[in-house]
């Protein structure tokens, strides 16, 4: 059931009334879970199988972790006269080990059974090659496994919350059922926003009652969602597909008008969605965290993954970043760096004093690589990014001896312009990786950006795209519009477009909506003969 199909319409209209006149006010939330459900299974009911094992693992590990911490605090205190202060500490650490040995678990059964559906056809082939290549005659299967619908998403947010409960963040939830609506809430299933357990939870279990400003702004949030994707999106990706369906039939200036392309298509699709899920909840009076904050206005390439897909970043900061920034094997190369010849240096006692972020990035950017598809051009992107980072990061004196000497002031508008230019150009440096078939083609395209260019040839290769001059100047007219938009979001951050509407006259109110409608009605891509495409996270 697509976001943008008349069936999610009418499913989200229907569930709305039965939730708003449901007459048990306490148990609202179930109407939440049973909508998720039903939408779950018109994805596939072979599939529940799966979040319903990700849903009972959560759960039970949850609270076997926090039981291990209250009959330890319990122990504690029962020993409190007659133990030392090492027995104490040393019963502690027992403590801590065994509540990590147990949330550990549920950690490699979640993302242990994600990496076998996601990644086993690749190792297995990567492997036959090794074989091949070494004349091995084993050759390891492959399998026809097909990913269940938003299982990256779902595993995420169940294993951040199982971590939340290990540090004592959030206490384990002792109904399943509300945990269930948890792992599953409709909105977010396809492609997030991730939510976090105590910012998230409480809003799924309390009764909201209807709001007409709620759902007024959820309705036209889910406009310009379906505007981004069914009349800029869906229109770009038919170009897009079209190269990457004979790829190595294009020259090197077809190709830069893609990933141009691709980075219009990718926003627009990937927000609009967010866009869609947000607006959705909100009417049922639910905020699901910002997963977007105009992102190709941002002056370096840290502020760019801060701004992009915001949910899975705020993730991997809190459950992966640190521990590995604040792990003893970084702080102690950290110290022994800084307690060496070179750390007595001014470049050494900086590279101490950020080789555990540095590194601890690259990292993280390896495993979000890994974590967009199971294919090499994707460890490729994963390398860009994480490096990219990772030499800011280390080079961030010499860019400022560079700016002093230079005499160059950050903050001026001219080199302000300067730097969101240069941000993007290193942004759609990673988008080659996402569109070209395989890390080898990418680094073809790389070669062809250089020595392939030709006007003439690449209008002749463009014009025959999929797309007339009339698509070309609607999307156009839609990346004109995103723009604007977020100028105007960027000017005035503390107070949303839809709030900004509400201050206009009552006319001009309507006459937006309504030219809003009349542009996904009369220009969107759907119709008889047209399946829309897929949303571009789901296959993440």
């Amino acid at each position: 059931m697509s976001y943008t199909s008349l069936n999610f319409l009418i499913f989200v209209t229907a569930t709305m009334l039965v939730y708003f006149l449901f007459p048990i006010k306490r148990q609202k939330w179930t109407v939440l879970l049973a909508a998720s459900y039903i939408f779950y299974l018109f994805a596939g009911y072979k599939y529940v199988v799966f979040i319903l094992f990700t849903t009972l693992s959560t759960y039970l590990i949850a609270l076997w972790v926090e039981k291990i911490s209250v009959r330890s605090k319990e122990n504690i205190k029962l020993h409190k006269a007659e133990w030392s202060r090492e027995q104490k500490k040393e019963y502690k650490e027992k403590i801590k080990t065994r509540k990590r040995l147990v949330m550990s678990s549920a950690l490699v059964l979640n993302f242990g059974l994600l990496a076998f559906l996601k990644y086993y056809n690749f190792f297995a082939g990567s492997l036959n090659d090794i074989f091949g290549a070494f004349g091995i005659g084993f050759s390891a299967p492959t399998l026809h496994l097909l990913l269940p619908l938003g299982i990256s998403f779902y595993t995420f947010q169940s294993m951040g919350y199982i971590v939340d409960v290990y540090r004592g963040k959030t206490p384990a939830q002792r109904n399943p059922f509300k945990l269930a609506l948890f792992v599953s809430f409709f909105p977010q299933i396809v492609q997030g926003p991730i939510g976090i357990y105590d910012s998230l939870a409480h809003q799924l279990y309390e009764p909201h009652s209807f709001d007409f400003t709620r759902f007024k702004h959820g309705a036209e949030l889910i406009l310009w969602g379906l505007i981004k994707k069914m009349f800029i999106a869906d229109r770009a990706v038919i170009a897009i597909n079209t190269v990457t369906a004979d790829y190595n039939s294009y020259g090197g200036t077809a190709l830069t008008f893609t990933i141009l392309l691709y980075a219009l298509q990718l926003y627009a699709d990937f927000s609009g969605g967010i866009d869609i899920a947000r607006g959705v909840a909100q009417i049922f009076g639910i905020d699901m965290m910002e997963n977007f904050k105009r992102p190709y206005f941002s002056k370096d390439i840290n502020e760019y993954w801060r701004r992009w897909h915001i949910s899975l970043g705020n993730w991997f900061k809190n459950y992966l970043f640190y521990p590995l920034a604040m792990s003893s094997l970084f702080i102690n190369t950290s110290k022994k760096i800084k307690n060496s010849k070179f750390g007595s240096t001014a470049a050494g006692t900086h590279i101490a004093k950020v080789l555990p972020t540095g590194v601890a990035s690259f990292i993280v950017f390896f495993i979000v690589g890994i974590w967009h598809g199971a294919n090499w051009k994707y460890v490729g992107f994963g390398v860009w990014n994480g490096g990219i980072i990772m030499l800011s990061v280390l080079l961030k004196p010499v860019f400022e001896w560079c700016h002093n000497k230079l005499r160059i002031d950050p903050k001026t508008v001219p080199y302000t312009v300067f730097q969101i230019i240069r941000t993007f150009l290193v942004v759609l440096v990673g988008y080659v990786f996402d569109v070209a078939p395989s890390f080898k083609q990418a680094m073809h395209t790389f070669v062809l950006f250089f020595t392939n260019q030709s006007l003439s040839a690449g209008w002749a290769q463009i014009s025959e795209l999929g797309l007339g001059k009339k698509d070309y100047l609607l999307v156009l007219a839609g990346a004109v519009l995103i723009f604007i938009i977020s100028v105007i979001q960027e000017r005035h951050d503390k107070t949303t477009v839809r709030e900004m509407l509400d201050e206009k006259p009552f006319i001009l109110r309507w006459l937006v909506i309504f030219v809003g409608i009349m542009i996904l009605v009369v220009f969107g891509i759907y119709g008889s003969g047209y399946n829309a495409s897929d949303f571009v996270y789901m296959q993440f």
